[in-house]
């Protein structure tokens, strides 16, 4: 079993900066790729930014030079950096990894797909 707790949201004035913090804890043999996904009422959930294993890393276009995500692989955690925040950034924000949980899930190439609970970050004044 594995858990993502998420943590760093909360209400910020326009301009301001979070920093979003996801740690994964439980069964892990291996993680590939680590990202965040943001979803508002009404919407469907789209990606943020992810990273590789080898530190590839892509973003959204609305977040481009914004937003900066990293990963700890020593702590199995990623995080998101998000400065020059937008009234559009609200929305509750989710965590996800791609991971093989045991040694033989990794040879044998199943991967499971986790989610974070999400957590809640308001851009308002």
């Amino acid at each position: 079993q594995v858990q993502l707790v998420e943590s760093g949201g909360g209400l910020v004035q326009p301009g301001g900066s979070l920093r979003l913090s996801c740690a994964a804890s439980g069964s892990i043999f291996s993680i590939y790729a680590m990202g965040w996904y943001r979803q508002t009422p009404g919407s469907q959930r789209e990606q943020v930014a992810a990273i590789t294993s080898g530190g590839s890393i892509i973003y959204a276009d609305s977040v481009k030079g914004r937003f900066t995500i990293s990963r700890d692989d020593a702590k199995n955690t990623v995080y998101l950096q998000m400065n020059s925040l937008k009234p559009d950034d609200t929305a509750v924000y989710y965590c996800n990894v791609d991971l093989s949980p045991t040694y033989s899930d990794f040879v044998a190439a199943r991967r499971l797909d986790a989610w974070g609970q999400g957590t809640l970050v308001t851009v308002s004044s």
